[in-house]
């Protein structure tokens, strides 16, 4: 699947669990074949899958209800990094993030989407993505000068 990398990752930072973000991503691929006809603009195909994933992380979560440890965490990080320690100290930050900060960070960050996608796959205004940003985005006061 073209984007099954960039969705294994984003399911990765919702359950913290190689297998669990895995099977969230299998649960996105079989919803989106089954609603492709929804579909309306092709141009909007990747939005729409992400939405997808993150609802489906949602609905995983809500059904495990369960704290996963921050176990296999250097699978989710890049072995290309020059310091894994900012990476981890940065991962466990995101993930200890309000949900909607969590979400605008995640879009925004690490899928390079506009503000206005954001907006669609969160169905809220613009000027509220840009609020959880910005308040999303004093996660770095927390961590040695990184930077997001």
């Amino acid at each position: 699947m073209l984007y099954s990398d960039q969705l294994y990752r984003t399911a990765f930072l919702y359950v913290r669990n190689r297998e669990d973000a895995l099977d969230i991503v299998q649960e996105t691929s079989y919803k989106a074949y089954i609603a492709i006809r929804t579909l309306k603009i092709n141009k909007y195909f990747s939005t729409w899958l992400t939405k997808i994933l993150i609802n489906s992380a949602y609905d995983f979560l809500k059904k495990k209800k369960r704290e996963s440890p921050l176990e296999n965490v250097e699978l989710f990080i890049s072995r290309n990094e020059k310091s894994n320690i900012e990476q981890i100290d940065l991962f466990i930050a995101i993930t200890n993030l309000n949900d909607n900060y969590r979400d605008a960070i995640i879009l925004f960050y690490f899928h390079d989407l506009p503000i206005k996608d954001i907006a669609t796959i969160m169905d809220i205004p613009e000027n509220t993505v840009k609020t959880y940003l910005h308040r999303g985005k004093q996660l770095r006061i927390g961590l040695k000068g990184g930077r997001i």
